[in-house]
């Protein structure tokens, strides 16, 4: 499902493949944890399932994501993020505290929490932690 490429400007490319809302919160649910087409039904944006379905195979196509069946029932799906969604993390932190910066909304309790265990902590550091957190769960799927 790749797409064709309109423009060689690299901003417009990216967006051609990310800037839909729905493949930038399944990669947000794929960094927290979520692992399975019902986990990325169960999140609170409520994404259809053809919608969920187009995206997980968008991304796979630009191999920014994976999956292994799992072992407990070879029908289900485990997704991962490869190295370059890894890469993306970057990205959504700095969405995510551009929001933080320029909106006063209640965000979810899961994000204040967030918010409050990185004060303090430098851009690189947070970078550096969360990837080797995402590592980490990577390495449970594939090993």
């Amino acid at each position: 499902m790749i797409r064709n490429n309109r423009s060689n400007c690299p901003l417009a490319r990216s967006l051609d493949i990310l800037g839909d809302k729905w493949s930038m919160i399944i990669i947000r649910d794929l960094f927290n944890g979520k692992k399975t087409f019902g986990d990325f039904l169960a999140s609170v944006e409520k994404i259809s399932t053809s919608v969920l379905t187009s995206r997980l195979e968008l991304l796979k196509s630009y191999k920014i994501i994976d999956f292994v069946p799992s072992v407990k029932d070879k029908k289900v799906k485990i997704y991962y993020l490869t190295d370059k969604g890894v890469d993306l993390f970057p990205t959504i932190y700095e969405m995510v505290f551009w929001s933080k910066r320029n909106f006063k909304i209640d965000f979810h309790p899961i994000a204040k929490n967030w918010f409050r265990c990185v004060e303090g902590i430098t851009t690189k550091e947070i970078f550096a932690k969360e990837k080797k957190k995402y590592l980490r769960i990577r390495s449970t799927i594939l090993n």
